[in-house]
């Protein structure tokens, strides 16, 4: 396996382990959205709300756990890919559509993780290419 390939597994630990910690503190208190995440429209910030945001990221966290365990598994690699995207476009939305977002800190960070993984799993694609060719020559 690649470095690029290693670095980008360790990445995607990294952000489900961060990400199971926001799961917790949105089930903990709700007031942790309306005070770092959705601060232009914090009144819409509620319990249940909280909770299904916690959910919601809790899966995007086991997905991207997973996917560092396989990252060769193709289905798992796309819909890692995927979380990243319907991230990155929930918060600009929630940004510049919605406006129940400003561009704080504690939006910004979630759009540079995502931006960034976006980045790195496409480049991971090449890698995943370049190894399946390599084997498919040796297999032949």
């Amino acid at each position: 396996m690649s470095r690029f390939l290693n670095v980008l597994r360790s990445w995607l630990v990294m952000v489900s382990v961060i990400a199971a910690g926001n799961t917790l503190q949105s089930f903990r208190d709700h007031g942790f959205l309306s005070e770092k995440l959705y601060t232009a429209s914090p009144t819409l910030v509620n319990g249940l709300q909280a909770r299904t945001f916690g959910v919601w990221t809790l899966l995007s966290s086991v997905i991207r756990c997973l996917c560092a365990i396989d990252i060769r598994n193709r289905t798992l690699y796309y819909i890692t890919l995927f979380t990243f995207f319907l991230a990155l476009v929930h918060f600009l939305s929630e940004v510049f559509i919605y406006h129940t977002a400003a561009l704080t800190i504690g939006i910004m960070a979630p759009l540079m993780v995502a931006s960034f993984s976006i980045l790195g799993m496409l480049i991971g694609l090449q890698y995943l290419e370049v190894e399946a060719l390599s084997q498919n020559k040796k297999k032949n």
